[in-house]
């Protein structure tokens, strides 16, 4: 895990948890309840105005599994909670030891379907919970969110611009990898620029135009620092106006053989204005100059400008899409489905809340393709069935350790990619696409069919209470 500034060191992160989670791996220490248990993490339901998920979030969540620890620190604090001693010297040894089966980071999914699957004693497999919780819906969320707004661009640049009004530091951080992954080129959160390698994108602010006394003079100013890169915003005072003085600085660069990058719109009707600033340009033989366009943008502004026929090269979206402001949540769960008996075997367990309904036993999902390659439908199987199509789930840890190097961000983003191009068009849709086929298998039916009669009869008919 990236120590981005000195206070997201692994072995910190033991603690970042629900204080019930210690609390249950406490009771199961006390009372010996210590077998293995296998639990899945899927999101429950699509949001309104999503027909699936980009999954992204799992290489933090294996480094994370990979370097929990208790340090002195925290035991200290702990036993300051409640905790008695032969529970804290339980965790001092803490490591988790368990296998873990998942998803590829990258891969489109739907509901209800297993992405992470956790087989471990149930203590280290409780103590996990939050934090993969919490690392998959931050990043998965904004993932699918920067993909929408990549699929309505069209192929136009999109960069990510919403570090200051993204929740803190580390979501910051994971926002800006998780939209690089979607098809974002960039960001402008030069801390993840940094860390992620991922190229870093910025312009100027008005402050900065209105700092001098004329803004022709702020364009120059700018340009002779950066004559190669510069992309000037135009719309503090007047658009077209500060389109012509654009114009001439660029002019001013031309003869010394150097091109101005683009200009940028940031306020007013986007579509109209950047007709006319791009006539502007055009007219004085500025056509490799581009028009930037920002400003409270999301997937549907961004559709509708360019159904306007706005002349928009690339796109800078903050905000909307940097905290998924239409939906900030996804609703991902962890769930217990199997836990093991005496003699090693193991049980399917299943949940009958009302909408909360979980899936037992130990599963897996298969892709079926159509001729071309194109996504058709999943089936979601127990893991003992043999069932056509491509398996999802693999496995990316035994006994607590790592089965194979993780992939580059590059190789991420490319799963992304191809994952994307082989979702069909009607499942991108913006609002009201068609629900994606998930289907369960015929031998899972049965089972949750012959564990809800047998929950029936034994906690709610009461024969089983003493």
């Amino acid at each position: 895990m990236t120590d981005f500034l000195g206070f997201l060191k692994p072995q910190n992160m033991s603690l970042f948890t629900d204080f019930y989670e210690l609390t249950m791996c406490a009771a199961y220490f006390d009372n010996q309840h210590l077998e293995n248990a296998t639990f899945d993490l899927f999101i429950r339901r699509l949001p309104e105005n999503r027909s699936y998920f980009l999954f992204v979030g799992l290489e933090e969540a294996l480094q994370y599994l990979q370097n929990i620890r208790f340090t002195k620190e925290h035991l200290t604090y702990l036993k300051k909670q409640g905790f008695n001693d032969n529970f804290l010297d339980y965790l001092q040894n803490f490591r988790f030891t368990g296998e873990v089966w998942a998803v590829p980071e990258g891969t489109i999914t739907f509901p209800n379907e297993p992405l992470i699957r956790v087989t471990a004693p149930i203590i280290e497999a409780q103590l996990i919970e939050t934090f993969l919780l919490n690392t998959i819906n931050l990043q998965t969320m904004i993932a699918t969110k920067a993909s929408r707004v990549i699929h309505a661009a069209k192929g136009k640049t999109v960069i990510e611009f919403g570090l200051r009004r993204e929740p803190g530091i580390d979501a910051g951080m994971k926002v800006a990898r998780s939209s690089y992954i979607a098809g974002c080129q960039g960001t402008s959160n030069v801390l993840a620029g940094m860390a992620y390698n991922i190229p870093v994108f910025g312009t100027m602010a008005h402050s900065f135009i209105m700092s001098y006394s004329r803004e022709i003079d702020a364009f120059r100013a700018f340009a002779k620092t950066f004559p190669a890169k510069s992309t000037l915003l135009i719309d503090t005072y007047d658009d077209l106006a500060g389109a012509q003085k654009a114009a001439l600085v660029a002019k001013e660069l031309q003869a010394k053989n150097i091109k101005l990058g683009g200009v940028r719109l940031d306020s007013g009707d986007l579509a109209e204005t950047s007709k006319k600033v791009r006539k502007i340009l055009d007219d004085n033989g500025l056509d490799y100059v581009k028009i930037f366009a920002s400003g409270d943008l999301d997937e549907f502004k961004v559709n509708e400008l360019l159904a306007k026929e706005a002349k928009i090269d690339a796109f800078g979206v903050g905000t909307k899409m940097g905290t998924s402001a239409d939906r900030p949540y996804l609703d991902i769960i962890y769930k217990l489905c199997e836990s093991q008996n005496a003699n090693g075997t193991y049980s399917p367990i299943m949940k009958l809340s009302k909408d909360k309904i979980t899936l037992p036993g130990r599963k897996q999902v298969y892709r079926t393709k159509d001729n071309n390659g194109n996504f058709k439908k999943d089936t979601i199987a127990l893991t003992d069935e043999k069932i056509e199509g491509e398996p999802l789930l693999v496995k990316v840890m035994e006994k607590g350790k790592l089965v194979s190097n993780l992939p580059t961000l590059e190789q991420i983003r490319t799963t992304a990619k191809e994952n994307l191009d082989k979702l069909p068009k009607q499942y991108k849709a913006l609002t009201q696409a068609p629900t994606y086929p998930v289907e369960l298998s015929q031998k899972l039916k049965e089972l949750i069919e012959k564990l809800t009669q047998q929950i029936i009869t034994n906690e709610i008919n009461g024969e089983n209470t003493d």
